[in-house]
């Protein structure tokens, strides 16, 4: 099996994701569903020769880390054809490795159907803005649609620290500096102290990993920069509870104040199978910041939130349950998926029945 020749299919398909595990045959996820090319098994061995030549294809990337520890994570572009974020890992003591494919032209929001006013976070010059979801929901996407917009609008100096970097960005009005994780940056928290040196207007953090790169964000938005960053977490509520509780308990009442203040909005978002089975599309749950949410934050009343996003459509704002809700109305989504992504099955079956 030659790799180039996987990985042109894959794009060709128009996959997401090449998975490349022992004891099955390699995989492409396409439409978010994970489908087998042919019948025929790869096994350990193949599969770490077929590795080796990915490693190869990196530039001759040491295969070190990798063998060491059981993981690593790493980009590289094969040209003419597309960028790819290679996640390699160790598992029942063989090679194994999961490819994403990322095109290098940067995406069309509108065709991603990712709403306008989301992208309109780009016009705001300070505060924190936290885009959640799970792996794979697509939240480096809208990141770099984001950036893109501030790139193509505003004079700006935007540094990014990803781990890897995903999609490139040419500087066009905006100067943008991107760093790797590993390569160009020890980590997150190293390269995010620096910037705060580089006299940046807006940074982008691929992820805020602990309460102590979480504090330095909150810091630097308080103190005249747009940071935007991501979560590993569903819903608003959710978000702002992981940050709190991240911290130790005798400060937890700072951060709630200080959260309060600097925090700007909350982009939570799923990827859905669309109906037809041809891809899938984004449900989002965006919440802006208000006086009566800020409120909530200090008061300890996260609980509450909901209620006010859920009322507040005016200020752009909807829930999740809204979101799929929507989609299902327009016959985008199936109803058991509509159901399955809600944060309460029970109450959107209600709901849909009520249509």
């Amino acid at each position: 099996m030659d790799v180039l020749d996987l990985f042109k299919a894959a794009v060709e398909r128009e996959a997401s994701d090449v998975f490349l595990v022992p004891g099955m045959p390699f995989s492409y996820k396409i439409g978010g569903r994970i489908m087998y090319q042919g019948e025929e098994k790869i096994y350990p061995e193949e599969m770490d020769r077929i590795i080796t030549q990915i490693y190869e294809i990196a530039g001759n990337r040491d295969m070190t880390k990798v063998l060491t520890r059981g993981d690593d994570d790493f980009s590289f572009a094969v040209s003419g054809l597309s960028r790819f974020r290679a996640s390699v890992m160790r598992q029942r003591g063989s090679l194994a490795a999961i490819i994403r494919i990322v095109r290098f032209e940067l995406p069309d929001f509108r065709s991603l159907n990712i709403p306008r006013r989301v992208i309109d976070i780009a016009n705001m010059t300070k505060g924190l803005v936290l885009v959640t979801g799970p792996a794979g929901s697509g939240k480096s996407t809208t990141l770099a649609c984001i950036i893109n917009e501030i790139n193509q609008t505003r004079n700006a100096h935007v540094i990014t620290l990803e781990d890897p970097i995903e999609y490139l960005h040419r500087h066009n009005r905006s100067v943008v500096t991107q760093r790797e994780v590993g390569t160009d940056t020890e980590s997150y928290m190293s390269g995010l102290r620096a910037a705060l040196r580089q006299a940046p207007d807006v940074i982008l953090l691929g992820e805020m990993r602990d309460f102590e790169t979480i504090r330095t964000a909150m810091t630097a938005a308080e103190t005249g920069h747009l940071v935007i960053s991501t979560l590993h977490t569903i819903g608003a509520a959710n978000t702002i509870d992981r940050i709190i509780d991240s911290f130790p308990p005798n400060q937890q009442e700072q951060i709630r104040v200080q959260l309060s203040m600097v925090l700007q909005a909350v982009v939570s978002q799923q990827l859905i199978p669309v109906k037809d089975g041809t891809g899938e599309v984004p449900a989002l749950e965006i919440m802006f910041l208000n006086n009566a949410i800020r409120n909530m934050i200090r008061e300890s009343k996260i609980h509450q939130i909901d209620g006010v996003i859920s009322t507040s459509a005016e200020e752009g704002m909807v829930t999740m349950d809204n979101s799929l809700l929507s989609l299902y109305r327009q016959g985008k989504i199936a109803r058991e998926d509509a159901v399955m992504y809600s944060g309460n099955s029970e109450l959107m079956e209600k709901k849909i029945n009520r249509l």
